[in-house]
């Protein structure tokens, strides 16, 4: 089990005592994290090794058979699955290699999905982060007419939109060529921490963890400093 180095007024992200199993399989084994305002955390390990269901169960996509997971120190495995994802939209930000734009949407019609959730109107601050990830002026394109790389940096200004807590983000570049997966990582590093966000990378790309404050390594169901 990891050191848990951070204090808890500041955590964006804890988890603790993690246990999931499939079947007869257990795929966690009392795993520990915690994730600090502002900390960029990296998480790598073998394909198989439990990153996605990790991931999932830091989201609060599922629950884990043992242990808690907190977000800005709110307990969220034992609420109900509609007061989870209520939480979830003010709390978390995700972002994954497919960038999952909603295509009948246009630009600023995806960063306005969170705030709809929210009952919130976010277009000023979505027009602010269209203007830091370098897509100003393309707020009516629809998701189609973007190129891989922009329709990836909207996922990302989505993310953000709603300040989370902690941003979760599963091989957020795996699927962009080398000049686009380093303006994706910058950005998402430089734009967290301007907004005091956690973030949780799960990533191969090694280029990527080690830009990260901190690195653990998943391995037969628990995290090592690495």
């Amino acid at each position: 089990m990891t050191a848990l180095p951070v204090s808890a007024p500041d955590l964006a992200l804890q988890a603790l005592n993690l246990r999931h199993a499939f079947g007869e399989t257990e795929v966690l084994h009392g795993l520990s994290l915690q994730v600090g305002r502002g900390e960029v955390v990296a998480v790598t390990g073998p394909s198989g090794s439990g990153k996605s269901t990790l991931l999932h169960l830091l989201g609060g996509l599922d629950r884990p058979n043992a242990g808690e997971v907190s977000w800005g120190g709110v307990r969220i495995d034992t609420l109900s699955t509609q007061a989870r994802a209520q939480r979830r939209a003010q709390a978390v930000g995700l972002v994954f290699q497919h960038h999952y734009l909603l295509p009948d949407l246009d630009v600023l019609g995806n960063l306005m999905v969170p705030g709809m959730l929210l009952r919130r109107d976010l277009r000023g601050r979505a027009r602010e982060l269209l203007a830091a990830v370098g897509l100003s002026g393309r707020e009516r394109a629809m998701p189609e007419q973007l190129s891989g790389g922009e329709r990836q940096r909207v996922a990302l200004a989505r993310a953000l939109v709603a300040r989370p807590a902690i941003l979760l983000a599963d091989e957020p570049t795996g699927s962009l060529d080398t000049a686009n997966a380093h303006a994706v990582a910058t950005l998402l590093i430089e734009l967290a921490k301007q907004d005091d966000s956690g973030v949780l990378l799960v990533t191969h790309d090694e280029a990527l963890a080690t830009r990260a404050d901190r690195r653990l390594h998943l391995l037969d169901g628990a995290l090592t400093d690495n």
